[in-house]
């Protein structure tokens, strides 16, 4: 099981940006979060394809199970 931290962006261009954090702390704490995304975005340090990064658009935390079989 593989939880990542999806931070959500949406640039200049009106696309959406996204920066993934693997294996956050739990809970999430939603305040923590936005205030961070608002310094990235102040920071101005990120450009994408995109452009820069303009507003918050979200966050989620994505958990994902894989299952794998050894075929023989």
């Amino acid at each position: 099981m593989a939880k990542t931290l999806e931070l959500q962006f949406g640039t200049e261009f009106g696309k959406t940006a996204r920066i993934v954090v693997d294996n956050p702390k739990e809970p999430v704490d939603e305040a923590a979060v936005k205030q961070a995304m608002e310094q990235i975005i102040a920071a101005n340090i990120f450009y994408t394809a995109s452009g820069n990064l303009a507003v918050v658009k979200g966050a989620r935390v994505v958990d994902r199970n894989v299952t794998e079989y050894e075929m023989i």
